[in-house]
């Protein structure tokens, strides 16, 4: 693939390595013209192999370089072209966190070297030039091909890899990415981590015992129809708690005394103590006016006004506590 500026002047070496800079060597580093003639270079070898690949757009390209941690090698013949030079292809690598599959099923992460793109023109190719740029980046690297995972290989590099290296027997995976039997045997503990099973889901944890006995005391004091029917499960200490909303975090309640704190009291001592009467007093009371709302409700359910009875029965005066309420007929 040649270019309407001399390659040779580009990149100085056979083998030139790029990345985010996409300086090749000293002299293009820093040099404007330079840099736009490699961004050139890229962006018609990253259309070049889209189109090799029947992709629908490049995969590779001069502003995807710079944004990412990749690393492109690029492959000249300087002395095609009239001296000149052209290019010959390319070979993208990078890390990518990958979550795959072995034999077994079982799932492992680990972030091997990819490799992303890999384009030889196609009048050049079955003239090794593919095979020794590929190996330049093994060297580079320091690592066997059967380590690396491979990004939606084509049915030529597949072929490519067969030959040369042998790799034919690959580990189905989920995704695009390619690995071949050896892959997870031939890698450190530290490299491949096993994926922890996901932890169920906990239960929900429902309301406490307070702030579920508070929403049933406020339940219980609505006047009739609004009142849910009576439940025997209720416990009696819920009936003297004080009124707390359902959002707000119910607050410590005051240590009971012991029968024997008060005067005169002992273990035999009978229930009745004052406190309980006026617990009593004050459910009675309660109880009396839910009974009269209901009384109201009952009696104007479909009217919009209330008759002079109803009206009566709410001007009444609450009896004190421990008066006992005269019937309501008399």
């Amino acid at each position: 693939m040649d270019f309407s500026f001399d390659i040779n002047q580009v990149f100085s070496e056979r083998v030139s390595i790029l990345d985010q800079t996409l300086a090749a060597g000293r002299k293009s580093a820093g040099t404007p013209h330079l840099q736009a003639h490699i961004a050139t270079v890229i962006d018609e070898l990253g259309r070049a192999s889209a189109k090799a690949q029947q992709l629908p757009a490049s995969i590779t390209s001069a502003s995807k370089l710079q944004s990412q941690r990749h690393q492109l090698y690029l492959l000249k013949d300087g002395e095609s072209n009239g001296g000149r030079g052209v290019v010959v292809g390319f070979l993208k690598v990078g890390y990518k966190k990958l979550f795959l599959l072995d034999r077994q099923g079982v799932h492992i992460e680990a972030e091997p070297l990819c490799v992303l793109d890999f384009y030889i023109a196609e009048n050049l190719q079955r003239h090794g030039y593919g095979l020794e740029l590929f190996d330049f980046m093994l060297q580079q690297k320091n690592l066997e091909p059967v380590l690396m995972a491979y990004d939606r290989p084509s049915p030529k590099f597949l072929s490519f890899l067969a030959k040369h290296f042998f790799l034919t027997q690959s580990v189905p995976q989920a995704n695009n990415f390619v690995v071949f039997e050896g892959f997870f045997l031939n890698r450190s503990v530290a490299q491949l981590r096993k994926v922890p099973l996901r932890k169920p889901d906990g239960e929900i944890k429902p309301y406490s015992l307070m702030e579920r006995e508070v929403v049933l005391q406020e339940q219980r004091a609505r006047p009739w129809p609004f009142a849910p029917p009576h439940s025997p499960q209720q416990s009696v200490s819920s009936q003297c708690s004080h009124s707390l909303s359902v959002g707000s975090s119910p607050s410590r309640a005051p240590p009971r005394a012991s029968p024997s704190s008060f005067p005169g009291g002992n273990r035999d001592q009978s229930p009745q103590s004052p406190f309980i009467e006026r617990c009593r007093a004050r459910r009675s009371s309660h109880h009396l006016f839910g009974s009269r709302l209901g009384l109201v409700a009952r009696s104007s359910l479909y009217s919009r006004h209330m008759d002079s009875r109803a009206a009566g029965l709410l001007d009444r005066p609450l009896p004190e506590y421990g008066a006992t309420e005269k019937p309501l007929n008399e």
